[in-house]
Formats: C-alpha cells, sequence, structure tokens
C-alpha cells in the first residue's frame, strides 16, 4: 500500500536536493514527479507525465461506471421494445453494456486530457508563483521517515498533505 505525499519546493535547486536525497534513501525515480510552470527548467528532475498533471484518472473511474449504467439502460429499452430476437437478450444486454463501458470510458478520458487534476487545485496559486509541486509516492510504512527527510534537510519545504489513496497506474 502507497501513499501520495506532496511537497512545494521554492526552486528547482531545493528539488534537484530532495530528488537526490530520496534516491539515497532508496525511493526509485519512478515514483517521483515535479509540476511547474510551462516554462520552467526542469533539466533532468522527473517531470509529471500526462496521468498526473490531467483529470484522466477521475475521467475513467467517472465514465466507466456511468457508460455501464447506460448501456444496461439501452439493452433493457431494447429488449423490452422487443428489438431483440428471442434467446438472444443476455447477448444484447452484455454488448450494450460492454460498449456503453467503452464508449462512456473513452469519451470521458478524451475530454479530461485538457482538464487539470482536480487534486492539485490546492496548489495552483504556488506553481503559478514559480514554485514547484514536488509528488512522492512511497510505501505507508516510510510516510514519517520521507516526511522527516525532507522537512529536516530543507525547512523552507511546505509539506502539504498525504493522499490516501493513490492511483493505481500512474
Amino acid at each position: 500500500m502507497k501513499r501520495r505525499l506532496y511537497f512545494i519546493l521554492p526552486d528547482v535547486k531545493t528539488a534537484r536536493l530532495v530528488h537526490n536525497e530520496l534516491l539515497l534513501a532508496k525511493i526509485p525515480e519512478t515514483h517521483m514527479h515535479v509540476i511547474a510552470k510551462e516554462d520552467s527548467l526542469l533539466e533532468d528532475l522527473p517531470r509529471a507525465n500526462l496521468l498526473q498533471k490531467s483529470d484522466v484518472i477521475h475521467a475513467i473511474q467517472t465514465g466507466l461506471p456511468i457508460g455501464g449504467v447506460v448501456g444496461i439502460v439501452m439493452g433493457a429499452l431494447a429488449i423490452a421494445a422487443e428489438w431483440v430476437s428471442p434467446g438472444y437478450e443476455g447477448v444484447v444486454l452484455m454488448a450494450t453494456v460492454l460498449a456503453g463501458v467503452v464508449i462512456g470510458t473513452w469519451s470521458s478520458t478524451m475530454i479530461a486530457v485538457d482538464v487539470p487534476n482536480s487534486r492539485h487545485k490546492a496548489f495552483e496559486q504556488d506553481i503559478d508563483k514559480g514554485k514547484l509541486l514536488y509528488i512522492v509516492d512511497v510505501p505507508v510504512l516510510k510516510v514519517d521517515e520521507v516526511t522527516a527527510l525532507v522537512v529536516s534537510h530543507h525547512p523552507n519545504a511546505d509539506v502539504r498533505g498525504i493522499e490516501p489513496n493513490i492511483p493505481v497506474f500512474p
């Protein structure tokens, strides 16, 4: 089980120091993400990818069940209207549910690609001022250790919280 830690760092130099310290603490680089203003030069720091910066994960979590429900309703309506040959009701219902899930997930994801991550709304002002949002995914047992490491070596680092449920695939 992992937790996502959020830190606001004042500049790239501090972020690079934090990054190196976390690597020495055996935190994999793939579990670190930096979000900054578009014109910031982050050099070798691990930039957040589309899954971290956009609201794609939230869209999938929303579009999949809504599409499934719409598919059930459409399949049930087709069966109730007797548009389906007898004996094929189950096949039609499964097909409409599958189509609803695919279309719901796809369409919500296409929209969310251009929407900023809703979980990062609280950090927008700091990012706009030129600060960096440093995101670290760590095992639950290392949360206190990593937080203490960053705060003790960098008093200008602002701990902004722990997200209890990180998405599985970003």
